[in-house]
């Protein structure tokens, strides 16, 4: 238990190491006071360009990855690997603790992202079948309604069909993509207000319809 634990920590303090927090002091800015406010790579692409949130979002992937893939097989002194310690589980512990690190980083206040570039690089690592579906049901949702929030929230429940789908044995992977799905439609639920007042932004450049928006 004591390895779950501390890769556990140290998958969130992984996790704390904002991209847009980041690079935005390297520039002299704080992104969360800035357009949305959110420290996402959205935000950092509506108010910075987009070679700077390009590089927020590889950063925020890359930090998922490496908690999946990484964290779990690297052998700390004193501590080891522990025999009695499922590696599938202690994934899944890293994988919920990255993403708890980002939407709440401790060194930067408890105001992070929104979790979403995070989850999808902690996806890729756990299954890469999975991406093909989740961003496809993202760039669809975003294609058809301008709305980069509702597309990420619903990339959220595409996630949960397409493990039911593809692997729908695996009981532990089935039941962690539900937590993030939630998780991520409760860290949208400022932008789930917005939307009910139709005041949410849209992304008009993707947006299908936008021509007929006049």
């Amino acid at each position: 238990m004591l390895e779950l634990g501390i890769k556990s920590l140290l998958a969130y303090l992984l996790g704390t190491l904002l991209g847009s927090l980041i690079l935005g002091r390297l520039r002299g800015i704080d992104i969360r006071s800035m357009g949305s406010g959110n420290a996402g790579a959205t935000n950092a692409l509506r108010t910075q360009g987009k070679a700077f949130g390009l590089s927020v979002l590889v950063l925020d992937v890359v930090k998922g990855v490496a908690a999946v893939l990484w964290l779990p097989g690297l052998v700390l002194p004193g501590v080891g690997l522990d025999p009695d310690v499922s590696r599938e589980w202690l994934s899944l512990a890293c994988a919920g603790a990255v993403i708890l690190g980002h939407v709440y980083p401790v060194w930067f206040g408890f105001r992070g992202g929104k979790g979403v570039a995070t989850v999808l690089g902690v996806v890729g690592a756990l299954d890469p079948r999975l991406l093909v579906p989740l961003i496809l049901c993202w760039a669809a949702v975003l294609v058809l309604s301008g709305y980069v929030s509702l597309a990420s929230m619903l990339a959220g429940v595409g996630l949960v069909v397409a493990v039911i789908f593809i692997d729908p044995h695996d009981r532990p992977l089935l039941g962690f993509c539900i937590l993030a799905a939630v998780f991520v439609v409760y860290t949208h639920r400022g932008n789930l207000t917005r939307l009910a007042a139709g005041t949410e932004n849209r992304a008009r450049r993707l947006w299908l319809f936008r021509s007929r928006a006049a």
